[in-house]
């Protein structure tokens, strides 16, 4: 049985990748061609897409650009549950199915309702000084607690439903989602795992004589990630701007009630079939 078509769609794009305005009209002619309506043609930073998708004027939302593009997105649509798709114009494209030679056929399966929505769950953290709320975050990837300029390892302490679990000695200590299990937790040998697994990685970075195995929590799990330090300790999520910590300050992360929802056109098993050639692009070698 089919999906529903879409035919009221966003288009959103890099506004620093050399090509991606000049593809998002091409994108913008070809949806108008086939019967679809696109409703707008975008940058990720453009003020007035954030209100097109507020205002649901959108049915589903088209991005071009990396990684970080779809996660920007993700952040965008993930409260009005609006499904987003992609065309990679990047380098590694974990999170994208299109490439440039093959957008035009899988977009045509969008409008004729050849598709599967792929839900991920996302995390909500919270910053507490004692049991003051300092900040609030909802995180596609991963939230990040680790030392700041100083290279110098931080004492971490992690209790998961307020019963500890671990301490470390650490330049950090990372909770992630599926989705962020391909990011920076796989970047010091965390598991990958199934896009569509409801559960929190936690992964020591550089961990000096501590616990140094990563841990996977269920979906319905709190781990409370505290510092003690006398220097300069940082929370970062999704790669944002540091936010800093003092010593004692404590950061729960639990499930969010938020999703973020893709649209995919091949079964699950295209994760797996890619996943070396994603190993293969590492533009350094």
């Amino acid at each position: 049985m089919k999906n529903k078509s879409f035919k009221k769609i966003g288009i959103a794009f890099h506004p620093d990748i050399a090509d991606a305005v000049s593809t998002a009209k091409i994108v913008e002619t070809f949806l108008n061609e086939q019967g679809a309506e696109a409703v707008l043609c975008r940058s990720l930073k453009d003020a007035q897409l954030q209100s097109a998708i507020n205002a649901h004027d959108i049915e589903a939302l088209v991005v071009l650009g990396g990684d970080g593009s779809m996660l920007r997105a993700s952040h965008l649509c993930a409260s009005a549950g609006i499904p987003i798709t992609g065309i990679n114009l990047g380098t590694f494209g974990f999170l994208f199915e299109l490439e440039r030679n093959n957008w035009q056929t899988l977009l045509g399966h969008l409008l004729n309702g050849n598709y599967r929505i792929e839900k991920r769950m996302m995390l909500q953290a919270s910053h507490y000084r004692k049991e003051k709320l300092l900040g609030s975050w909802q995180v596609v990837n991963e939230i990040v607690v680790c030392r700041g300029q100083d290279v110098k390892p931080i004492r971490i302490h992690a209790s998961v439903d307020e019963y500890p679990m671990a301490s470390y000695v650490a330049d950090g200590l990372i909770a992630a989602t599926a989705t962020g299990s391909t990011a920076y937790a796989l970047a010091v040998n965390g598991p990958i795992m199934p896009p569509e697994t409801r559960n929190i990685l936690v992964v020591p970075v550089a961990p000096h004589l501590s616990f140094d195995r990563a841990v996977i929590l269920g979906e319905g799990s709190c781990i409370t990630i505290t510092v003690n330090t006398q220097h300069e300790a940082v929370l970062s999520t999704d790669g944002h701007e540091p936010v800093k910590m003092l010593d004692g300050d404590a950061v729960r992360v639990s499930a969010s009630n938020l999703n973020v929802h893709f649209i995919r056109f091949h079964g699950p098993g295209f994760f797996y079939r890619n996943l070396n050639r994603y190993m293969k692009q590492n533009p350094t070698v």
